[in-house]
């Protein structure tokens, strides 16, 4: 069974990620797949860095769930101006993505 997950990193971690070190530690997870859910679980993670990776992971019969690599993440969202406002990207773009970050 797999899950969507939220991590919010800053360049530092996100560079590691790139470098193929897996995302460990805090995760959230939406309470269901409604869309409102999803925006609070992505707000959550906002709090702790300036990007969210969002992934889908594997996830244990104990409702652990697997480290995020770089093969798992769907999106980045990224406050790159420090407005609070994120903007979308694909994780193809995560260069562009670190060259906002600085």
């Amino acid at each position: 069974m797999s899950v969507r997950v939220w991590v919010g990193v800053d360049a530092e971690r996100l560079r590691a990620l790139r470098d193929g070190s897996p995302l460990d530690g805090e995760v959230v997870a939406a309470e269901s797949d409604d869309e409102q859910h999803e925006l609070e679980a992505l707000e959550a993670a906002a709090e702790d860095g300036p990007v969210v990776v969002v992934a889908e992971v594997a996830q244990s019969a104990d409702g652990s769930t697997a480290d995020v690599t770089l093969a798992d993440v769907e999106a980045l969202h990224v406050d790159a101006d420090g407005s609070g406002n994120l903007a979308w990207y694909a994780p193809q773009e995560l260069e562009t993505v670190l060259g906002l970050l600085g």
